[in-house]
């Protein structure tokens, strides 16, 4: 009963963002290759989130169709587990990426124009691109244990492969998003104060990266917190709390997954306005 009312809570939460995250993701895209003149940081940085996402999105369908039939493990389901477990890591280290690019920017623009530039972010993402292909693709070679159905951790022995993508890929991350964003907003505020003329600019920007930020943590944080709690509760050996735990993850999966609905409206009005700036 619980696995069907599950089941029926992502297709509610799954369907509007697929049929919203493909029109929107199209539009960003476009924009950023099409539309805009000069290569900078950030249009290199909006063109990567947006294909992670469009590959995210791609895999949901295939994911509430494995979760809800309990698929065996196969060719199929190991190609969609690998596009998800690369995708959704590669949208936080390039929002991770996009938050250090800002605090570079605003914090020491003199310096940036050594730090910065459209080549070295094209490079960084490459590297990144390559290293999350690579370990999705070697990290069942590193787990203990098989498992028998697509998209179910069923055993309850820990993951250490789990915990380390989660510290790595996502709180790790969490800690410079909140504190290049907060770094920014500090030094938009002073700027604010001795530029009274460029307040309302100011006002907008520190808007922007305040909302980032909050969508950042609302999307992203229950999922890797719940993860975290699955790793506390198999190493407890608590049995008994794992239906509990893992209907919790797949609930807050689908918070996770609405992020790549929401970048496009987010990331694409934060280019917009960053670009005004001198």
């Amino acid at each position: 009963v619980l696995q069907n009312d599950i089941g029926l809570f992502q297709l509610i939460i799954y369907i509007p963002v697929f049929f919203l995250g493909i029109p929107l993701n199209a539009i960003a895209l476009w924009v950023f290759c099409c539309k805009l003149k000069t290569w900078t940081e950030t249009r290199v940085y909006m063109i990567n989130l947006m294909v992670a996402d469009s590959f995210l999105l791609f895999s949901l369908p295939f994911m509430i169709y494995f979760t809800k039939y309990d698929r065996p493990i196969d060719k199929l389901c190991v190609t969609i587990r690998n596009i998800y477990s690369t995708n959704m890591p590669m949208s936080i280290l390039i929002i991770t990426l996009i938050a250090i690019d800002r605090y570079i920017a605003i914090k020491f623009p003199l310096k940036a124009k050594i730090l910065r530039s459209p080549l070295k972010s094209a490079s960084i993402c490459v590297f990144l691109w390559i290293t999350l292909i690579l370990y999705s693709y070697l990290r069942p070679k590193f787990h203990e244990r098989k498992e028998q159905f697509c998209f179910r951790k069923q055993s309850i022995q820990p993951s250490y492969t789990s915990l380390f993508s989660t510290i790595f890929g996502y709180f790790i991350p969490l800690g410079i998003v909140i504190f290049c964003s907060v770094q920014v907003i500090k030094c938009l505020k002073k700027q604010m104060a001795t530029s009274p003329h460029g307040t309302k600019l100011m006002q907008k920007a520190i808007h922007i990266v305040s909302v980032n930020l909050c969508v950042f943590i609302i999307c992203f944080s229950p999922f890797y917190i719940t993860v975290l709690l699955r790793f506390a509760v198999d190493v407890a050996g608590a049995c008994s709390l794992i239906p509990e735990v893992r209907a919790s993850i797949q609930i807050c999966a689908c918070l996770a997954n609405s992020n790549c609905c929401l970048d496009a409206f987010c990331y694409y009005f934060a280019a917009k306005e960053f670009q005004e700036f001198p």
